[in-house]
């Protein structure tokens, strides 16, 4: 577990709602908001409120039914934007692409456009 940041980030002050958001489900603990800047038709981003975890890998070695709840809210996400059918994208450190350092997935469904990454 990361020590808190002097900061709160700023997935934690949309669950906070200082920060205006869609958002489109939420537990106690998850939350989950439309990306501001969507790379697929949908692209919902699924994050625990608190930042205590910087990565996935923090947050499973440190909380795994966090994560296994954060799982099932992407879940329930793509059953209700995209019929079930998602993928479930966490980066993991600066050079995978992760500029938010507080775990969060990435729900993307919809239609894969010609060339993209399938598998």
């Amino acid at each position: 577990m990361t020590a808190p940041a002097a900061e709160p980030t700023i997935f934690e002050r949309i669950a906070a709602r200082e920060i205006p958001a869609q958002i489109v489900a939420e537990t106690d603990r998850v939350i989950a908001f439309h990306d501001i800047a969507p790379q697929a038709p949908v692209h919902v981003v699924v994050t625990p409120k608190q930042g205590a975890y910087r990565d996935v890998v923090e947050l499973a070695g440190g909380d795994p039914g966090l994560l296994a709840e954060l799982v099932d809210v992407a879940r329930g996400v793509a059953d209700e934007l995209a019929d079930g059918d998602f993928r479930l994208v966490f980066n993991t450190g600066a050079n995978a692409g992760q500029t938010v350092f507080h775990v969060h997935a990435h729900v993307l469904a919809g239609r894969l456009e010609e060339g993209s990454l399938a598998g």
